[in-house]
């Protein structure tokens, strides 16, 4: 099951993930995929009141190492409706106001999803000075077909998540769109970099793998998690931009390609004997890789997981993604796969009495 693909050419694990609805907040469906694939699997395996999942494998006596990818989404939140039952919302997460309008969507409801519609004036009744303007949050909306504000109100209530409906496909080869690659794909990466671990009979390091909530409004379940599980050493694994595409300027965003391997950070954030361990591993299995620099602390679990306790030896990889925040975010699920080998042979080369203080 682990690396096995599914009709639609994803391996089933990451299909599920991609498929399941899980706003910043409302993990639940995300969860759920995880409970499946990996709880058999662990020594032990806890949730948290956050809604972290925790999978642990105990090792030989080797330090803390734990792996960290976030399963929350970007989404929206309803927060008024009006009295033709029109439905107004905030963002859960980071969004460009260009994306939002003209979408379908799923509203996560107590009796299941509903679908509407994102609407905003057509381009016909602007004026040629509203045509130039990005619309505005509140001059968007969601039509779900009703007529009032009372049939709204049985459909769904104040405080309703939603996402965008988009699933996975495959573009071509192995290049595949979704929404939510962020960061599906990194916490894919943990858990069936986990996954394989649990088959290694000499594992040395005690290995905590962490799908966590909340990252996309501060990495929330990840400062909790780290905490709570105490690691000597961390790699969270994340997207970064792909800027191999017209109009990113390589000289303000670095150049990173989609297919060109994963991409490793150096930097404040980072413990530069991680970046060294990583980078010999990457060398060793002959995976190809990119380097980020990274003036401060990066907009991942990282940067929380770093600071928890006494504070903690951090790596970062990320998966090289396009558009991202959009419900068209792109990948080469090949540096997914390169990405699970990365975090397996890391683990693999962790020594009993390893020490990252420098």
């Amino acid at each position: 099951m682990s690396k096995k693909p599914s009709s639609s050419g994803y391996p089933e694990f990451l299909k599920e993930l991609l498929d399941a609805k899980s706003p910043t907040g409302h993990e639940f469906a995300a969860q759920a995929v995880i409970d499946r694939y990996v709880k058999d699997s662990a020594d032990n395996y806890n949730k948290d009141t956050l809604g972290n999942r925790i999978a642990e494998l105990k090792g030989k006596g080797g330090p803390t190492l734990m792996f960290a990818g976030h399963i929350d989404e970007i989404g929206l939140i309803i927060s008024h409706i009006d009295d033709k039952g029109f439905l107004y919302f905030e963002f859960l997460g980071g969004h460009d106001h260009v994306i939002p309008s003209g979408r379908r969507v799923h509203i996560l409801t107590r009796n299941g999803p509903v679908l509407g519609v994102t609407g905003k004036r057509a381009v016909h009744l602007l004026s040629p000075e509203d045509r130039k303007r990005v619309p505005e949050r509140h001059d968007m909306w969601i039509d779900i077909g009703v007529n009032n504000r009372t049939d709204a109100l049985n459909i769904v209530r104040i405080g309703d998540p939603a996402i965008y409906s988009d699933g996975p496909e495959i573009l071509r080869g192995s290049i595949g769109v979704a929404r939510a690659f962020d960061d599906k794909a990194g916490a894919y990466v943990c858990m069936e970099a986990f996954r394989r671990l649990a088959k290694q009979k000499d594992l040395v390091a005690r290995v905590v793998s962490v799908a966590t909530t909340q990252e996309e409004i501060g990495t929330r379940g990840a400062q909790v998690a780290a905490q709570g599980i105490n690691p000597q050493v961390s790699i969270t694994v994340d997207v970064g931009h792909a800027t191999d595409h017209p109009d990113a300027d390589n000289r303000k965003f670095g150049k990173f390609t989609l297919s060109g391997g994963p991409i490793i950070s150096r930097g404040p954030n980072i413990n530069p004997l991680v970046f060294d361990q990583m980078v010999a591993a990457a060398e060793l299995l002959s995976i190809p890789y990119q380097v980020a620099a990274e003036s401060r602390p990066t907009g991942t679990d990282a940067r929380a997981i770093q600071m928890a306790n006494g504070g903690v030896a951090c790596g970062l990889v990320s998966i090289p993604l396009r558009y991202m925040h959009t419900p068209g975010e792109v990948v080469d699920l090949a540096v997914v796969e390169q990405c699970v080998q990365l975090l397996v042979e890391f683990a693999c080369q962790v020594k009993k009495n390893q020490n990252y203080t420098w």
